[in-house]
């Protein structure tokens, strides 16, 4: 009987010590196995070149293999509900931008059936690109306060192209429409590419679209950047909206990691700081640079912050526009 007891006590005991060091042990084992990185974008434009020059990063902080997946669709937003319903192990996570994770989700929930705030845990902040209006160097507006005055002497005339109704390109306009006054038309098109395109054809005088598309036309000297949501060192004469004496900024394009909402600690406490020295690595900054992106780390609950505040305001903005799908 004594010896039975000895066990039963030595077997609780263990089973005590192993629950206790169970955290720590998870942590020690995560990651075990490859992590799936969904980019809910299409491959080979600027985005998905950098958030696979972050992956490679990553796969050597962790020290295993970090495998991006293309999931296009709907704006982003079937790659992120991808991310939304899969396993809370960290082993399926989430690089996307304020587009399809923001503006997708107000403007067509039906879509977009996930909160960005509550069903997903943010990992950290990655990477941003302005924004940019550029126009055709034939135009004959040769500076911003220029498109503004011809566009109200000319109602209809000065046509500004973007990615598509609800991109951030779409709210770009928008907001110089309402500081200006301006009466700017703004012309959805299927994707960047497509409007650059209509843009270089004569078809529409100008666009507003992530610097990364357009550094190779700016530099060649084929479009005139006007405005730009933040400074950019290699467009240093472009201004930004505050520059001119605006008080309501452009919005840009950020990009972030996520996870499903509810991933236990003991993962968070070894993708943060992993994504964090990837993130920060400046082998990584200099192979974004040319792509118009920064690398630019923020913790966690900045990312959330920053995600909080524009949900705000394009919220605002989408409700009186009346872009909000019921």
């Amino acid at each position: 009987m004594i010896k039975k007891l000895a066990r039963a006590c030595t077997a609780a005991a263990l089973a005590a010590v192993i629950g206790t060091a169970a955290p720590h042990l998870a942590a020690q084992g995560y990651p075990s196995a490859s992590i799936n990185l969904v980019i809910p974008l299409a491959g080979g434009d600027a985005t998905d070149t950098a958030a696979r020059a972050i992956a490679d990063a990553l796969s050597r902080e962790l020290k295993v293999a970090i495998v991006p997946q293309n999931r296009p669709g709907a704006a982003g937003a079937l790659g992120t509900d991808v991310v939304v319903k899969a396993p809370k192990d960290g082993n399926t996570i989430l690089l996307t931008n304020n587009a399809s994770l923001v503006f997708r989700a107000i403007i067509d929930p039906a879509v977009a059936t996930y909160d960005p705030l509550k069903d997903l845990t943010p990992l950290a902040l990655a990477m941003r690109s302005p924004s940019i209006l550029a126009v055709g160097s034939q135009q004959p507006f040769k500076s911003f306060a220029e498109m503004i005055e011809f566009s109200r002497r000319n109602p209809g005339q000065v046509r500004i192209g973007t990615a598509g109704i609800g991109s951030v390109g779409d709210f770009c306009v928008r907001t110089i429409n309402t500081l200006t006054g301006a009466g700017i038309t703004m012309v959805p098109f299927t994707g960047a590419m497509p409007a650059v395109t209509a843009m270089r054809g004569g078809h529409i005088e100008g666009v507003v679209l992530a610097l990364g598309t357009m550094t190779g036309h700016l530099t060649g000297g084929a479009v005139r950047g006007l405005v730009i949501s933040s400074k950019w060192p290699d467009f240093a004469d472009i201004p930004t909206l505050a520059e001119l004496g605006y008080k309501e900024p452009l919005f840009g394009v950020w990009t972030g990691f996520f996870g499903p909402a509810g991933l236990p600690a003991e993962v968070t406490s070894v993708l943060v700081p992993a994504l964090e020295r990837a993130i920060r690595a400046p082998e990584l900054a200099a192979r974004l640079k040319p792509l118009g992106i920064a690398a630019e780390y923020a913790p966690p609950d900045k990312l959330l912050a920053e995600i909080r505040d524009e949900h705000r305001r394009v919220s605002a903005m989408a409700k009186a526009a009346g872009l909000v799908k019921q």
